[in-house]
Formats: structure tokens, C-alpha cells, sequence
């Protein structure tokens, strides 16, 4: 009789919670990196960067990104402060291109005047968060801590661009100015170059 009853009110537990299981099963949220090759390049000294596309799958619940980090990199300086960690609503996607002026997007790497063209490497970035029952910032309960998702990117060092020459607008008073000063000179007897030992 015990064991029936044991039964039967482990049945009704299982019962009672496989529902509340069920929906703790889609915690699933989905990032990668714009542009979506994950590919960048830049020259010696130059800001580039990378935006993200971020989308959380739950149907129920809300998806709050807490770290993000990236493999180091040695051809120069990388800064996360572009990424906003957007709180994504259940179903709910963002993305965001890189943009330097108005500090957004993923990540920004500043590569060092000393990198070479031809020069690149490859890394990942990590994201991870938490996930919540209802919107955090207005009495949502903390429900638990996401898996952390890995997104790859490259860096290319290209060469720079060739310097321009000055403009003709430069050059011609420049030239003017020699020709004048070589005139002048010319028409002088004695002409000598260099100063004089006397």
C-alpha cells in the first residue's frame, strides 16, 4: 500500500513539474558577428570592427547578455565598449553595425602602426547572459545563467594606400620661386655657390 501510494504521488510530482520543464528546455539564443563572414581588414593604424546580430529563440523567456569577451589579439588593441548588451524580449532580435562615430557594435580593434600587410589572425568572440521570466528592469525573476555561444572572426592587414602627391596648386608656386631665384642669380657676375673663406 505504501509503495502504490509512493507511486502514485511520485506520478502526480512528475506530472505537476513536466510542464515547467518543458519550458525550461528552450533557453536558446542565437549571435554572430556583422558581417556574418566574421572577416575584417584594415591598414596599419587604422579602427576596424565588427557588428553583431543577436536573436533570442524562447518563446517565454527574456535573454539579458551579461560577458562578452574575445581572443586576444597581436596586431593591435581590441575594445568591447561598442556593445550595448541589449535586453532581447522572447523572440526578439537585434543587430547592430559597427559604426566608430557613434561607438556601436560589437567589438573595435585598433591595429598597430607596426602591423604588416599580409599579416592576419583569427579568434573568437564569447557571449553568455542570463535568463529571465519577464522583463528584468520591471519584476522579472532571475531564472539562470546562459550557455555561452562562440562567434569567429578574422582580421586582414592590407597595405596603405600610396601617399598622394602635393597638388600641382603647391607645386607651381614652389617651381616659380626656384626659376626666380635662379634667374637672378644667373644674371650676377661671379656667381658662387657656397659661402666664402675670406
Amino acid at each position: 500500500m505504501k509503495a502504490k501510494r509512493f507511486c502514485a504521488m511520485l506520478g502526480l510530482a512528475a506530472a505537476l513539474l513536466s510542464p515547467g520543464l518543458a519550458a525550461a528546455l528552450p533557453f536558446t539564443f542565437t549571435f554572430g558577428t556583422l558581417p556574418s563572414s566574421g572577416m575584417v581588414s584594415g591598414q596599419p593604424g587604422q579602427l576596424v570592427g565588427w557588428g553583431y546580430s543577436l536573436s533570442n529563440t524562447d518563446s517565454v523567456n527574456w535573454f539579458v547578455p551579461t560577458l562578452l569577451s574575445a581572443s586576444s589579439s597581436s596586431l593591435g588593441t581590441l575594445d568591447a565598449s561598442y556593445f550595448d548588451f541589449p535586453i532581447l524580449a522572447p523572440g526578439i532580435s537585434a543587430s547592430q553595425a559597427f559604426d566608430d562615430v557613434l561607438v556601436r557594435g560589437l567589438y573595435g580593434l585598433h591595429l598597430f602602426n607596426t602591423a604588416l600587410p599580409g599579416q592576419s589572425e583569427s579568434g573568437n568572440f564569447a557571449l553568455s547572459g542570463e535568463w529571465w521570466s519577464g522583463d528584468p528592469l520591471a519584476g522579472g525573476v532571475f531564472l539562470q545563467t546562459s550557455d555561452q555561444l562562440l562567434s569567429p572572426f578574422t582580421v586582414q592587414i592590407v597595405p596603405g594606400a600610396v601617399p598622394v602627391p602635393g597638388s600641382l596648386a603647391l607645386l607651381a608656386p614652389g617651381l616659380m620661386l626656384l626659376w626666380r631665384g635662379w634667374s637672378k642669380r644667373r644674371g650676377k657676375k661671379g656667381f658662387q655657390v657656397g659661402a666664402s673663406l675670406a
